[in-house]
């Protein structure tokens, strides 16, 4: 995404606050609906526009009134209330629901962005120099990137060996992988972003050279495991995709000790910190959910 993009996004706005919430556990933002109906508006009443669009759209047969999720928020008298709050592809389908001079410039972008992916559909090549040019505007070394791509290439090999082994679930994959982290880190997936103080940012990404090489490692050894063994299901699969992970955790130990320190850093490539305060905030259907409260 280029500077231009970022700077529609910033400015839909205008520096209204849209009280967001992240989960933690499903990784995603949630975004209160009063609170864009509100900026894109100006409505003096955004909680009745959005009564009135909920209508209209259900009438429509429209799926997103349901998509609606009720989260407590904090309301301007300092209490927690239940508020319609939407994911951020919800917002999406949501702006390009409202009339507004405001958002227009939003639908453009939106619209610009399904030309490309369309467009990439047809030239595959287009998505890969865009994400080499992505990685070249953040700073990225282009030995850096190529590693980079030659890892997602081998990541996909790995999915695709899991995909023969009877692996099928996005559940059962995240397990997986989860498995080799765990078993070289000492930490899963979610809780290595945690550690590094990320959220929806690629965790690859984020990691020094020396953390995507043993990440690299630890599947690359289990798919050839895979590969030799034949696991099937998700209990096999986990065994195998335990020794893979030793393999990396035997060769990061070996490194930790010619050095003599860690070499799991906390270091992130992110140019922007999260501050928000973690709280419990109760779900209708989740009360024991933890998520993160935007102020």
């Amino acid at each position: 995404m280029d500077n231009n993009k970022l700077e529609t996004i910033s400015n839909l706005f205008e520096g209204s606050e849209i009280r967001s919430i992240w989960d933690s556990e499903k990784e995603e933002y949630y975004f209160s609906v009063v609170d864009v109906v509100g900026a894109l508006t100006s409505s003096e009443e955004p909680r009745k526009y959005w009564s009135v669009l909920k209508n209209r759209l259900k009438k429509e047969g429209s799926e997103l009134t349901t998509k609606c999720s009720q989260l407590k928020m904090l309301a301007p008298d300092g209490k927690m209330r239940l508020r319609d709050a939407l994911d951020t592809q919800g917002i999406l389908r949501l702006i390009e629901s409202i009339p507004s001079k405001k958002a227009e410039p939003f639908k453009l972008w939106l619209a610009q962005m399904g030309k490309e992916r369309i467009d990439e559909v047809f030239d595959p090549e287009l998505a890969v120099n865009r994400a080499v040019d992505y990685y070249r505007s953040k700073g990225y070394s282009d030995k850096w990137i190529e590693a980079r791509l030659k890892g997602i290439l081998d990541r996909k090999k790995l999915t695709d060996v899991w995909k023969e082994n009877g692996i099928t679930k996005n559940y059962e994959y995240a397990t997986l992988t989860n498995e080799i982290y765990q078993e070289w880190s000492g930490m899963k997936a979610s809780e290595y972003k945690d550690y590094k103080n990320i959220r929806k940012e690629s965790l690859r990404d984020n990691m020094t050279d020396v953390e995507v090489a043993l990440a690299n490692l630890g599947e690359i050894a289990t798919r050839e495991l895979a590969k030799k063994h034949r696991p099937y299901g998700l209990e096999k699969n986990k065994e195998i995709a335990k020794k893979g992970g030793h393999v990396a955790k035997v060769a990061k130990e070996d490194m930790e000790k010619e050095l003599g320190q860690s070499v799991i850093s906390k270091d992130n490539a992110l140019n922007y910190k999260y501050i928000d305060d973690v709280k419990k905030i109760e779900d209708k259907k989740n009360k024991k959910k933890t998520i993160f409260l935007r102020k």
